[in-house]
């Protein structure tokens, strides 16, 4: 199943990191195309899921447009929102929701990145927003919630909280 779900996110590579700018709302563009803020050009739907301020203004990450897959009925595919005062990615991802195999398929504009994840386990800096991401799109109504605090919730949804995690690299075509 790994292997399938892996051949199809390859297909949705070259679409996981989009252009900004056919992303932005109208309002959000200054003459010639430039983008104002990217805070203006956030979607309706999103689900913020961490905000801070940096130099020059806000950094944001959150989530929209969740939707079913239809050939793995634990299979989600989502927008991931990735904002900073002077930029703006917005990538398709898939997360499977799975007790069995919990996972993240992601892009950093060079390689698909597939993290398998322990949702219940140990927290840190390097996995939070892989956590946050997945808690959010896999239980929506605990979005927003501090991962490390959803382990007792883990496990009482059958997530052992002992798997171990993992990142596998896979190069994208033509990159």
């Amino acid at each position: 199943m790994l292997t399938r779900l892996i051949t199809r996110c390859s297909r949705w590579a070259a679409a996981l990191a989009l252009p900004v700018a056919g992303l932005a709302a109208p309002a959000a563009l200054a003459q010639g195309g430039l983008m104002q803020s990217p805070e203006l050009s956030r979607p309706k739907t999103l689900v913020l899921l961490s905000e801070r301020i940096v130099p020059g203004g806000k950094q944001a990450t959150g989530v929209y447009a969740i939707e079913a897959d239809p050939a793995f009925p634990d299979v989600k595919r989502v927008k991931v929102w990735l904002e900073l005062p002077n930029d703006l990615q917005v990538r398709n991802e898939t997360i499977r929701c799975s007790a069995k195999a919990p996972m993240r398929v992601t892009t950093d504009g060079r390689d698909l990145i597939v993290r398998q994840l322990n949702p219940g386990g140990a927290i840190n800096p390097t996995n939070r927003l892989d956590h946050l991401i997945w808690w959010a799109v896999c239980f929506p109504e605990l979005a927003q919630q501090d991962p490390a605090g959803l382990g007792a919730k883990a496990r009482e949804l059958g997530y052992s909280g002992h798997l171990q995690e993992s990142e596998q690299r896979v190069p994208q075509p033509g990159r």
